[in-house]
């Protein structure tokens, strides 16, 4: 690839390598990321074989198969490579057309591949073969020194699962078990779900503690939001009933002022009591003599 990016200027080569990176890096755990970055990069250099096989393995990990199918045979046309021929046969049936890819198994190309290009060519045979509900056929063509063979290659363990999946879709558990458990054996890196098929299989059921715990901390956290809501509750009761009583002792202490001042109101409005002769207090308390 690097090679490949030297023909572009300094600062577009780098800029097309970091978004090559990232769509390595994330095709598998989030493919539409990867498929973004595939898009950008493909702008930049869509002349670069690199760029458009890259661009086909993040459309092909999104199911957008017809796209896959146009970026592979476009970077198969530039590097004049077979490399990419079970992949693209892997398309054609994405697409709803097994009979293209069976024909694609027979081809000349397949015997330029590699032995994980023609171990990969029969996968994706087989595959075809269950498309067309021929499980039988599928079954024989999984058939082969490779997975007879006793050494442990990249190819094996996926080659085990296939052939122990086509036997247990044809009804034949025992020999389906037995291909199973060969494939966990041979699965280093955990790439099928080998382990949980065997284990299904044998009755075997898995409990996901972590689910549980999560589960165990919303019921926790659901009962501590319905003990504060009780306790708010309580405590909002509780302060009502106060204020009911402190509106009580405000209603008595205001009906006691009101009585007071309702006296005192009597007692300013009384007649004054004045001596008999008629003369006022004042006078006659200061001991003056009246003008006259």
């Amino acid at each position: 690839m690097q090679q490949e990016l030297q023909s572009l200027p300094k600062g577009l080569a780098e800029d097309v390598s970091r978004n090559l990176v990232m769509v390595a890096r994330l095709i598998d755990e989030d493919p539409e990321s990867a498929y973004a970055y595939s898009k950008i990069a493909l702008r930049l250099a869509s002349r670069v074989a690199a760029v458009r096989e890259a661009a086909g393995f993040a459309a092909y990990a999104n199911q957008k198969f017809s796209e896959a199918l146009a970026e592979f045979r476009a970077a198969r046309r530039m590097t004049g490579s077979v490399e990419l021929w079970p992949v693209m046969a892997d398309c054609e049936r994405g697409l709803g057309r097994p009979e293209k890819a069976l024909d694609m198994a027979g081809a000349p190309e397949v015997q330029k591949l590699d032995k994980a290009g023609q171990v990969e060519m029969r996968l994706v045979a087989a595959g075809a073969r269950r498309d067309m509900d021929q499980l039988d056929a599928a079954i024989v063509t999984l058939q082969s020194p490779e997975l007879a063979s006793n050494s442990v290659q990249p190819w094996t363990a996926r080659l085990r699962y296939a052939y122990a999946d086509a036997l247990l879709a044809a009804g034949r558990e025992d020999e389906a078990r037995e291909w199973f458990a060969k494939a966990v054996e041979s699965d280093k890196d955990g790439s099928t779900d080998a382990s949980d098929r065997l284990a299904e299989l044998d009755g075997v059921e898995f409990v996901d503690v972590l689910v549980e715990d999560e589960n165990e901390d919303e019921n926790e956290d659901e009962d501590g939001a319905k003990t504060a809501a009780t306790q708010a509750e309580a405590e909002a009761e509780e302060t009502a009933g106060t204020a009911s009583d402190v509106d009580e002792d405000l209603d008595a202490d205001l009906d006691a002022d009101f009585e007071d001042e309702d006296e005192d109101d009597e007692a300013e409005s009384a007649p004054d009591a004045r001596p008999e002769d008629g003369s006022d207090a004042a006078d006659s308390d200061s001991g003056e003599t009246p003008r006259g």
